[in-house]
């Protein structure tokens, strides 16, 4: 269920591959025990065309969606701990954040959730 969106600039990946930064986000995640093992998907943008303010600085931002009822704490531990992940794997880079939004429970729908008559 929780998606992990990572957002960075395009020279990210050659210092890292994709899957490589990919699974070390989601091994973060896991690390947590937040989530039901398997349930975490993740996703890289790499971005060729941004600004940052008046720079091309490098990036890495995660836009996190998760189920709603965790609590601030573990939000914010989760946001440590995969922000700490990404200093280890790019401690030259100036930009590493993630932010976490909440799916209301009432209103997420996907395809498993499909009755055969509807």
């Amino acid at each position: 269920m929780p998606h992990f969106i990572i957002d960075c600039s395009e020279s990210i990946i050659s210092l890292k591959s994709p899957q490589e930064i990919m699974q070390n986000v989601y091994d973060a995640a896991e690390s947590t025990q937040l989530f039901d093992p398997g349930d975490i998907k993740v996703r890289i943008n790499p971005f060729k065309y941004y600004q940052i303010g008046s720079t091309k600085s490098d990036f890495v931002h995660i836009f996190t969606n998760i189920m709603e009822g965790r609590s601030i704490q573990q939000k914010a531990e989760l946001s440590k701990t995969v922000v700490m992940k990404l200093n280890q794997m790019f401690p030259g880079v100036p930009i590493l954040s993630m932010n976490i939004r909440d799916f209301e429970e009432a209103t997420y729908f996907n395809k498993t959730m499909i009755k055969k008559d509807d």
